[in-house]
């Protein structure tokens, strides 16, 4: 599809598009409320109390956005798909912190993989 038939979508079609994007909303101890995401389309992230209308937020904040972009004949963000990932990344780290949690890991009775995915999943 071309800028220019982009251009020309219905709010309907717009709400489609940004709906293809990924949305996320998390507590934030911190801030002591929720935050939501859509990292394709904006930077930041939009607060609240109640989890349902953060997400409605970023939701409505989203379609904003592509009819902005659309608006203005910028092609959209490519949307990511989990096919987009293989499941598998590389950290360096120093070798005695790798050699740290190689140890930690073995205590735990688990591979060192299976340790960092559990670690992660906490995160």
């Amino acid at each position: 599809m071309g800028n220019d038939e982009m251009t020309k979508m219905t709010k309907k079609e717009i709400r489609r598009a940004a709906a293809r994007y990924a949305k996320y909303v998390e507590w934030s101890d911190e801030d002591q409320c929720f935050i939501g995401r859509c990292p394709s389309l904006f930077e930041g992230g939009l607060h609240g109390r109640e989890e349902a209308s953060v997400y409605r937020e970023v939701c409505e904040t989203a379609e904003e956005w592509v009819g902005t972009l659309l608006a203005d004949g910028t092609d959209l963000p490519r949307e990511r798909s989990v096919r987009d990932y293989s499941g598998r990344f590389l950290v360096r780290i120093d070798p005695a912190q790798h050699q740290r949690l190689a140890l930690k890991a073995q205590l735990g009775g688990k591979s060192l993989n299976a340790w960092v995915v559990d670690a992660l999943s906490k995160a």
